[in-house]
C-alpha cells in the first residue's frame, strides 16, 4: 500500500510539473482589442455636435492615416462639449485605445475619461454617490495625439464616456477599442444542461474569477485588487473546477505568507489565517503536489500551533484580530462567535490531515487534542444563514436543521461570499433542488439586470422596480449601482466583478455534476449526480491526470445513465 500511494506521489508530481511546462507559454496576461458593441448615450442626438459616431463600432486596424476617411467627430456647440458613452458587451479588466485623425491645429487635445462597471458610473463624478479612483484610476484627463495613437487605462469596465474637455477644438477618432488583459489559459473544466440560466450561471462565475487571475489572485478588478486570503478560497475551488491548476494560486498564497509573519494574522483578520489553511488542503487535495506542501510546513505548523493556543479550556475559541466572516454579519457578534467556532474546527480538522500528509505526529497531536476539548461547545440553534452553513460544514448543528435555517425566506438573507458555504450546507442536507432554485433566483438576478460578471454584494429585495446597469438611469427605476450598498462598498464604489461571488461555479461541478475528490491529486474520484429536475447535465472537470469526461442522463423512470471517461491514474467510483 506504501508502494502504491509513493507511486500515485510520483506520476502526480510528474504530471504537474509537465502541466507548468505547458502552460509556461500561455499562462501570461495577454492583451485582446474589443470593438464596442453600442453607442449607449451621446451629448446631441442632432448630429451638430456628435457626427458619424456609428464609425466607432467598427473593427479598427489601430492605425492613424492620412487618407481622410470617414471619422467621428466631437466639438463644442452653443456652450455645451461633446460627450459619448460605449459599451464594450462585457466587464473587462484593463483600459482603452483610442485612434485619432488629423484634427485641426497640431497641439494634442484634451479629453475626459470615465470607466464604469454600469452605465450610471460613467455619469458620476468622484466623490459623488460613492464613486471613487481608489485602487484603480477610473476617472481622469487625458491628451490625445493628433493623427495618432494613445492606450490608457487599468481597471475593471465595461462602459467607457469619453467626453471633449477643449473649447475651441474639434476632435476626430477613427477608432475607439477595449484593450482586455487576461490571462491566455483554456477553460478546461465545463458544465451544461437543459436549464439556460444554470449554463450562464455557471460560465459568468467562472469568467469572473478569470478576470480576477491578473498578476496575483485579485478580489476585484475595479477595487480591491488585493489578495484577500479568505475571499480566494470561493475563487479557488473555482479555479480548481474550470482551469485545473494555475500558477496564480501559489503565487498569491506565497506572497501573503511571505508578507504575514506568525505572530500576525493575514490581511489583519483572525479568520483569513484559516482560510489560508483550508485553500492549503484544498489545494493539495485538487492537485497532490506534495513538494509544494513541505515548502509550507514550517510555516503551516507555527499557524496551527497559535490557533491551538487560543482555545480555552473549556473548548471556546478565542481569536483576537478582526473577527469577520462576512459584510452582511459583521455586526452580529452572535453569528461571528458561531461561525469562528466552526471555521476554527474545520480548520484544525485540516491541519490533522495535512499533518499525517506530511508525516508531522506533533502537530497532529495537538490538533487532535485541542478538536477533543472543541467537542465540549454545543450549539442549539444558528443566528444566521452564515453560522448555520458554517456550523453544518463543522458538524457542530444537523444538516437538517441549518437547512430549515438556509431555506427559510429562499434567497433572502443569502450573501455573495457565504452563500457558497450556504450551497454546501444545503447539498449536506440532501436539498440539491432546493439550492439549483437559490442559485437561479440570487445569481440569476444579478444577470436579470445586465451583470456579466457577480458583484461584491447583492440582495434580492434589490430587483424590486430595478433599472439594468446597461441602460442609462430613469426616474421611474431603481439606479442598483448608486442607490444600494453597504460598510466599505457603499454606492457607485460597489464592486461589480468579485471573485468571491463565483461559488455556483465550483457546486454545480461538485454536486450536480458529480465531481467529489476524494484522494490527493484526484487519484480517487467519486461521481454522485444530483439533477434534481434537469433532464441531463454534461461536462468537464481537470484533473492533474488530464480532463474527466462525464454525461448524465435522466431515464423514463427517473434512473440516470451516467458515462465517464478518466484518464489514466484517475480512479472513479460511483
Amino acid at each position: 500500500m506504501k508502494n502504491r500511494h509513493k507511486y500515485i506521489a510520483l506520476i502526480t508530481l510528474f504530471l504537474v510539473l509537465l502541466n507548468l511546462l505547458g502552460q509556461a507559454q500561455s499562462n501570461e496576461i495577454k492583451s485582446t482589442y474589443l470593438a464596442p458593441t453600442r453607442i449607449v448615450w451621446q451629448s446631441d442626438e442632432s448630429g451638430v455636435q456628435l457626427k458619424n459616431t456609428t464609425i466607432l463600432l467598427e473593427k479598427g486596424i489601430h492605425q492613424a492615416d492620412l487618407y481622410g476617411g470617414n471619422y467621428c467627430t466631437l466639438e463644442r456647440v452653443d456652450g455645451k462639449n461633446a460627450a459619448i458613452i460605449l459599451d464594450f458587451g462585457k466587464e473587462i479588466q484593463g483600459g482603452i485605445q483610442l485612434v485619432t485623425a488629423g484634427f485641426s491645429g497640431k497641439d494634442p487635445i484634451n479629453i475626459r475619461l470615465r470607466f464604469g462597471e454600469s452605465v450610471s458610473e460613467t455619469m458620476s463624478d468622484v466623490g459623488e454617490h460613492g464613486a471613487t479612483n481608489e485602487h484603480s484610476m477610473r476617472d481622469f484627463n487625458t491628451q490625445l495625439p493628433w493623427m495618432g495613437k494613445m492606450e490608457v487605462g487599468s481597471t475593471g469596465f465595461r462602459f467607457v464616456r469619453i467626453d471633449l474637455i477643449d473649447t475651441n477644438r474639434k476632435l476626430l477618432l477613427k477608432e475607439v477599442c477595449a484593450v482586455s488583459q487576461i490571462r491566455d489559459i483554456p477553460y478546461v473544466g465545463s458544465f451544461e444542461c437543459d436549464d439556460e440560466r444554470l449554463n450562464s450561471i455557471w460560465q459568468t462565475g467562472a469568467y469572473t474569477v478569470h478576470l480576477n487571475m491578473q498578476e496575483y489572485l485579485w478580489d476585484g478588478i475595479k477595487r480591491d485588487r488585493l489578495v484577500w486570503v479568505g475571499d480566494m478560497h470561493p475563487e479557488v475551488m473555482t479555479i480548481n473546477s474550470v482551469f485545473g491548476y494555475n500558477e496564480v494560486v501559489p503565487k498569491s498564497l506565497d506572497y501573503i505568507k511571505k508578507v504575514t509573519p506568525t505572530n500576525k494574522w493575514m490581511n489583519g483578520i483572525s479568520s483569513y489565517t484559516m482560510w489560508w489553511i483550508l485553500i492549503q488542503h484544498d489545494w493539495y487535495m485538487a492537485h497532490g503536489d506534495l513538494a509544494y506542501l513541505k515548502q509550507q510546513h514550517d510555516y503551516l505548523k507555527e499557524l496551527l500551533s497559535r490557533l491551538c493556543s487560543k482555545v480555552g479550556d473549556d473548548g471556546a475559541e478565542k481569536l483576537d484580530g478582526t473577527r469577520f466572516l462576512d459584510w452582511p454579519t459583521s455586526r452580529d457578534q452572535t453569528t461571528i462567535k458561531q461561525g469562528y467556532q466552526a471555521l476554527l474546527k474545520q480548520t484544525l480538522q485540516a491541519g490533522v490531515q495535512m499533518s499525517e500528509w506530511l508525516k508531522d505526529k506533533e502537530t497532529k497531536t495537538l490538533c487532535e487534542n485541542v478538536l477533543k476539548r472543541m467537542v465540549k461547545v454545543e450549539f442549539s440553534s444558528a443566528s444566521s444563514k452564515q453560522a448555520a452553513a458554517l456550523m453544518c460544514l463543522a458538524e457542530l448543528l444537523k444538516a437538517d436543521e441549518a437547512a430549515e435555517v438556509i431555506k427559510e425566506g429562499e434567497a433572502r438573507g443569502f450573501s455573495t461570499f457565504y452563500g457558497y458555504y450556504m450551497l454546501e450546507a444545503l447539498a449536506k442536507s440532501g436539498d440539491y433542488q432546493v439550492a439549483m432554485e437559490i442559485i437561479k433566483d440570487y445569481w440569476g438576478g444579478m444577470l436579470d439586470l445586465g451583470a456579466t460578471t457577480f458583484w461584491e454584494d447583492f440582495h434580492i429585495d434589490w430587483l424590486k422596480n430595478a433599472g439594468r446597469i446597461d441602460e442609462v438611469p430613469s426616474s421611474d427605476k431603481v439606479d442598483v449601482h448608486r442607490k444600494y450598498g453597504d460598510f466599505c462598498y457603499k454606492y457607485l464604489r460597489h464592486s461589480f466583478c468579485h471573485g468571491w461571488a463565483s461559488g455556483p461555479t465550483a457546486w454545480l461541478s461538485n454536486h450536480v455534476l458529480g465531481v467529489q475528490v476524494l484522494e490527493p491529486g484526484c487519484s480517487r474520484i467519486k461521481i454522485t449526480p444530483h439533477l434534481g429536475d434537469l433532464k441531463w447535465v454534461k461536462g468537464t472537470y481537470p484533473t492533474p491526470m488530464g480532463v474527466i469526461e462525464i454525461m448524465h442522463e435522466k431515464r423514463t423512470d427517473g434512473t440516470i445513465k451516467t458515462t465517464v471517461k478518466a484518464p489514466k491514474g484517475v480512479k472513479v467510483e460511483k
